[in-house]
C-alpha cells in the first residue's frame, strides 16, 4: 500500500499535543503529587491496547529504527504478543462470571514489559509515545470512577480533577475510521479495534491488511490515473 497517511498523523499529533498540555497543567497544579520522572518506567509494565491511528502511527516511527534494532524488538514484541493474548483470552472465558470492573482491576495490575522499554529502562520511542503513556500518572476518569497511579502521591478518597479517558478514546476512535473511509476497508469490526503496542509494531498495514481487493487497487489507479 502507498497510501499517504500523513494528514491523518499530523490530526494525531495535534491531538498528542492537546493532552500533553493537559498532563503539563495538571502536573504543574499538583507537583508533589505527579511522580513522573525520567527512569520511571512503572506505566511501561501494563496491558493497555491502541486504537488503530496509534498502532499505525506507532508503526511508522518504529520502521525508521535501524534493522537490527526493529529485529530485536520485535522478538520482544513477539513474547509480549503472546502473554497478552493467553491473558485475554483467560479473561475472555471469565467475562461471564466475573464483575466486569474486576477484569478491569486485573487488567490494570497485569504486568507486562512493553517491547519498547530498553535495557536501560528508557522508551526506544519516547517522543512517539502512545496516548495512555502520556497521561498515566494523573487522575484519570474510567467508566466513572477515577484512577491514579500506585506511584503517585494523590491520597485515595480524596477528590481531584480526572481526565476523561473515554472522551480521549472517542476522539481517537473517530480519527481512526477517517483513516478507514479514506482506505475504503469494509471491515466493520475494524470501527471499533484496539491492539496492543506488541501487535502494533508486527502489524503490516498493507492493502491485505485493510481488506482491500487486488482488484480495488488497480480500480483505483485507474481512476487515479492522468486520463481520469
Amino acid at each position: 500500500m502507498n497510501s499517504d497517511f500523513s494528514v491523518f498523523f499530523s490530526e494525531y499529533e495535534a491531538l498528542v499535543a492537546q493532552i500533553d498540555a493537559v498532563f503539563q497543567k495538571v502536573s504543574g497544579n499538583f507537583a508533589a503529587e505527579v511522580k513522573c520522572r525520567q527512569g520511571c518506567s512503572d506505566c511501561c509494565h501494563a496491558l493497555f491496547d491502541l486504537t488503530l491511528i496509534e498502532a499505525m502511527y506507532l508503526n511508522s516511527k518504529f520502521a525508521e529504527l535501524e534493522e537490527s534494532r526493529r529485529n530485536a524488538i520485535l522478538i520482544e514484541a513477539d513474547k509480549a504478543d503472546r502473554k497478552a493474548y493467553m491473558f485475554k483470552k483467560k479473561a475472555s472465558r471469565e467475562a461471564d462470571v466475573v464483575d466486569h470492573s474486576e477484569i478491569l482491576l486485573r487488567t490494570a495490575q497485569e504486568r507486562l514489559r512493553c517491547p519498547l522499554l530498553g535495557p536501560d529502562d528508557n522508551c526506544v520511542l519516547y517522543r512517539h509515545r502512545p496516548v495512555t503513556c502520556r497521561i498515566y500518572g494523573i487522575p484519570l476518569e474510567i467508566g466513572g470512577k477515577s484512577h491514579t497511579c500506585g506511584l503517585s502521591g494523590f491520597e485515595p478518597g480524596k477528590s481531584y480533577p480526572a481526565v476523561k479517558l473515554e472522551r480521549i478514546q472517542d476522539m481517537l476512535l473517530a480519527l481512526s475510521n477517517k483513516v478507514l473511509d479514506a482506505v475504503g476497508s469494509q471491515y466493520s469490526d475494524f470501527r471499533l479495534m484496539h491492539v496492543p503496542v506488541s501487535s502494533a509494531l508486527m502489524t503490516v498495514y498493507s492493502d491485505e491488511f485493510f481488506g482491500l481487493q487486488k482488484d480495488d487497487a488497480a480500480t483505483e489507479c485507474v481512476a487515479g490515473g492522468p486520463d481520469a
